[in-house]
């Protein structure tokens, strides 16, 4: 399939449940674990258990509906609000927000958190923290100045940002009129929590091919660096599974503070 009729996220949508059963479930066949869920978790917690990430409030913009990266996070800010650009994405997160029949099963990803934190016995408190720090889901829209209009958010002191830029852009001036506006939402001094892939073109979920702006290292890393902010922490991993899927070559995990 030509590029120019992969899917847009923002504009056509995906299917939320489909995309959180092939890219972030325990099922077995789901093979994209190290590379989706344990590559952002080690390096999330070990940031915030470091210190390196502090503050109380936090937003969260990811593509679909995935909540693995709010665990550790729920420990440090106890207010998140969650950004999504449609319902289908917020109504499955609300489903799990309020312990609803149906809901996603996150225990795997509340389990890899714990794990982590040498808190094996408290399962069950890792999913009401998260549940208690998520104070708001709201729509947003980035054709828009101010991505949450109506509503008027106090600055944050961290925003965590998944997969979204790749998935909304369709050329490198988009990216970085996208981040941009992501940043107006960061107070000074704020970090950014950039996650994503490199060497993507596509991605499928379901029946569709869902749009990916092939992205490399040094373009990230430049764009942060003109748009005033400082990189803390970087980490790159080489794709660890094999799938028609996706056809990223590595995945990113980036740090950057906005400048005073």
């Amino acid at each position: 399939m030509d590029s120019a009729t992969h899917k847009l996220y923002h504009m056509h949508g995906i299917d939320s449940r489909d995309h959180l059963n092939l890219y972030f479930s325990s099922k077995m066949d789901m093979i994209f674990g190290d590379d989706s869920l344990k590559f952002p978790m080690a390096h999330l917690h070990y940031l915030l258990s470091s210190g390196r990430l502090a503050g109380a409030f936090l937003i969260d913009i990811s593509l679909g509906s995935p909540i693995h990266q709010l665990f550790s996070a729920s420990n440090c800010f106890t207010e998140i609000v969650v950004l999504k650009f449609n319902e289908k994405c917020i109504m499955e997160l609300t489903r799990w927000l309020h312990d609803r029949t149906g809901a996603f099963d996150w225990t795997h990803a509340s389990a890899a958190a714990v794990e982590l934190e040498g808190k094996r016995d408290q399962l069950h408190e890792k999913e009401m923290q998260l549940r208690s720090s998520i104070k708001q889901i709201l729509k947003c829209d980035f054709i828009q100045e101010n991505i949450t209009a109506p509503v008027d958010l106090p600055l944050a002191d961290c925003i965590i940002s998944a997969s979204i830029l790749e998935s909304i852009s369709k050329n490198e001036d988009e990216f970085m009129k996208n981040l941009e506006k992501i940043l107006k939402l960061l107070k000074p001094g704020g970090k950014l929590v950039l996650l994503g892939v490199l060497d993507a073109t596509y991605m499928i979920v379901g029946e569709e091919k869902v749009h990916r702006l092939k992205l490399n290292e040094d373009f990230v890393k430049n764009a942060l660096c003109k748009l005033g902010l400082v990189i803390d922490y970087c980490a790159v991993q080489k794709r660890r599974n094999v799938s028609h899927l996706a056809d990223y070559g590595a995945g990113f995990f980036i740090v950057a503070c906005k400048g005073e």
